[in-house]
């Protein structure tokens, strides 16, 4: 790998295989790739979710915040009960969702949770029964947001968001070479869990020197609040994500 190469390096945040949608896409257009898998999914703590999808014909609607949720109903509901409507955050999302027989029945223009809350203002939920399959970490926008709306929600969790466990001293070796390009953050819990693994300093260092790029305004605020604005993907998906940070790097010094 040349020197040319080593720079252009993209780091990836969240987590996936050598061979995951974000990572191939990468190297789809030429970049070379660090995997630093900051964050992973594991099992909900406890069987709220079953006990709630075991009556999922007592609600109206389902919400679906992220692929992984998809993934945790559909293991314990294979059909989708007549009646019952979906609503679901990005196209990724709902492209799962088709891809398993589940009807999109509301999908905001904007991949964010204030959008979704927006798009159920504009169809009107007052009244309506709600079950909200969410990330241990899920912020409380969409709870909040429809139950000020008049909906009866039930947040239950569908999986754990934990952090993963890195390598940290071989990731700081590479911060310590200066030969980062860009590194990308898909979710909030990704910026939070890479802080804690490098370390405060090294995570200073990281955003300092390489090009920050978040996959939608919530992950942007969180990189913020550390005192480094990101770019925001082209569009909130994994190829806008990939398109913006190809880009940037062909525009850096």
């Amino acid at each position: 790998m040349s020197a040319a190469d080593i720079t252009a390096a993209v780091v990836v945040t969240r987590a996936e295989s050598h061979d995951g949608p974000l990572s191939s896409q990468l190297r789809s257009l030429g970049l070379n790739v660090l995997l630093w898998p900051a964050v992973r999914t594991a099992p909900p703590a406890g069987n709220s979710l079953e006990q709630a999808l075991a009556r999922v014909q007592d609600f109206d609607w389902i919400v679906f915040a992220s692929r992984q949720a998809v993934s945790a109903v559909i293991r314990w509901l294979p059909r989708l009960p007549q009646g019952v409507r979906v609503a679901a955050i990005g196209r990724a999302t709902a492209q799962v969702l088709r891809s398993r027989s589940f009807p999109v029945d509301l999908l905001p223009n904007e991949a964010n949770a204030a959008s979704l809350v927006n798009a159920f203002a504009a169809v009107g939920c007052a009244g309506a029964k709600i079950l909200y399959p969410a990330s241990s970490r899920a912020l409380p926008t969409i709870l909040q947001g429809l139950t000020q709306l008049g909906a009866q929600v039930r947040q239950v969790e569908a999986y754990r968001t934990e952090g993963s466990l890195l390598d940290a001293d071989d990731c700081r070796a590479w911060i310590d070479r200066e030969v980062i390009g860009a590194v990308t953050f898909a979710s909030p819990s990704a910026v939070i869990e890479l802080e804690r693994a490098l370390g405060p300093p090294h995570f200073t260092r990281l955003l300092a020197q390489a090009a920050v790029v978040a996959i939608g305004p919530t992950t942007a605020r969180a990189l913020a609040e550390r005192g480094r604005t990101a770019v925001l993907a082209e569009s909130a998906t994994l190829s806008g994500l990939a398109n913006t940070t190809h880009r940037l790097l062909q525009t850096r010094p």
